[in-house]
């Protein structure tokens, strides 16, 4: 069989936090640069910790200078807010999850990896109550770069180190719950599946065209079956 490499997102795909980390951002964001801008109605989907603070300090009216100066403490101290205010209760796997991630461990042929805008250090802070760091070994995170659609190459770069198999096209699946996990991969070819369990509508991932679609991962066999496809060539 064909090797894969399936990519998941965090948050809205493998679980929701509850809001916690947008409260913690807040929390820094007052500390480190007076106020939390237009956090209210703000799309976080399928963006990166980095760009997030970025787009909400730049509608702030600070400059990028300004807020690159910033930066590095605000990362810092959210990771620490974050870590000190997540409860094991507030983090819930998205339906069908467990056992999907459960089933894909088992395959042979597949290797799981990370693909999310989430810090390292806060990734692994909501994984750590499912009990799911130890099924991904690897991964591209926003800490790496802010720019989402840089992280891909990366995640493919880190999966041939990790595990000696050199993954393209097809074979290496994303699967995410904003437009942008469907978008991310196209310039590799990657096989897109968007699932609607987080904050985007069924018809707007839709329109993005992706290779399969999800309502959630309840049917754990269709699941497997949307991700893994069929890997032509």
């Amino acid at each position: 069989m064909t090797e894969r490499l399936v990519l998941f997102d965090i948050d809205g795909t493998l679980l929701s936090a509850g809001g916690i980390s947008a409260r913690s951002l807040g929390e820094v964001l007052i500390r480190v640069f007076g106020t939390t801008g237009y956090m209210d109605g703000y799309d976080y989907s399928g963006k990166t910790d980095p760009q997030i603070v970025r787009e909400l300090m730049q509608g702030a009216g600070f400059s990028d200078v300004e807020i690159d100066a910033r930066l590095p403490e605000t990362l810092e101290r959210y990771t620490a807010r974050l870590g000190q205010a997540l409860r094991p209760e507030d983090v819930q796997p998205k339906p069908g999850i467990t056992p999907l991630v459960e089933a894909l461990a088992t395959i042979p042929h597949v290797t799981l990896g990370l693909l999310t805008g989430n810090l390292e250090p806060c990734a692994r802070t909501k994984l750590a109550p499912l009990d799911l760091n130890a099924r991904f070994g690897f991964g591209a995170y926003g800490s790496d770069h802010e720019d989402r659609y840089r992280l891909p190459t990366l995640a493919v770069a880190r999966a041939l180190k990790s595990t000696g198999r050199r993954f393209a096209g097809k074979a290496v699946v994303i699967v995410g719950d904003s437009i942008h996990d469907v978008r991310c991969g196209r310039s590799l070819g990657v096989r897109a599946v968007a699932v609607a369990t987080g904050r985007t509508a069924m018809g707007v991932l839709a329109a993005e065209a992706p290779d399969a679609l999800l309502e959630d991962f309840a049917d754990t066999q269709g699941s497997l079956h949307a991700i893994l496809g069929e890997v032509q060539g």
